[in-house]
């Protein structure tokens, strides 16, 4: 489906997310310019979570609630988008202190790659199948300008 242009910002922002996801879990392949030791990944993980993650994090919690209300669905879609936001921080800030860091690293990884792949594939087309043409404007104008 293609993004409706007041989502696709937040959707290309996707991208990175996903390398890091990637990046996190054991057995992932080598990403050029990426580090490969356990605290490479976990000094880069929370490089990006501070330089990238937060504000999208925010951005897209501007976006569910003005949506909140449309239909029970997309509701309870909202909901469960807004736990996972919150597990992820805590996952963040927890790597600099997780006893097995490899193993946490691992878990965050794969929960960030469903997590995102819950917005693309279920959040964000019913967003556009779900919301007015007015409401999407509002979604776009909401959000932080953007090349």
């Amino acid at each position: 489906m293609k993004r409706h242009p007041s989502l696709a910002h937040l959707s290309r922002e996707h991208h990175g997310a996903l390398i890091l996801a990637r990046l996190l879990q054991k057995n992932a392949p080598a990403y050029n310019g990426l580090p490969a030791s356990i605290a490479g990944k976990s000094t880069y993980a929370l490089k990006f979570y501070k330089g990238e993650l937060i504000k999208h994090f925010e951005e897209e919690e501007k976006v569910l609630q003005l949506v909140t209300g449309i239909n029970g669905a997309l509701d309870l879609l909202v909901q469960t988008i807004f736990r996972q936001h919150q597990e992820l921080h805590a996952a963040f800030k927890s790597i600099t202190n997780h006893p097995d860091l490899s193993a946490h690293l691992d878990e965050l990884g794969k929960a960030l790659e469903i997590h995102i792949r819950k917005e693309e594939r279920e959040l964000f087309p019913l967003i556009q199948d779900s919301c007015s043409e007015e409401v999407l404007a509002a979604i776009d104008a909401s959000l932080s300008p953007h090349l």
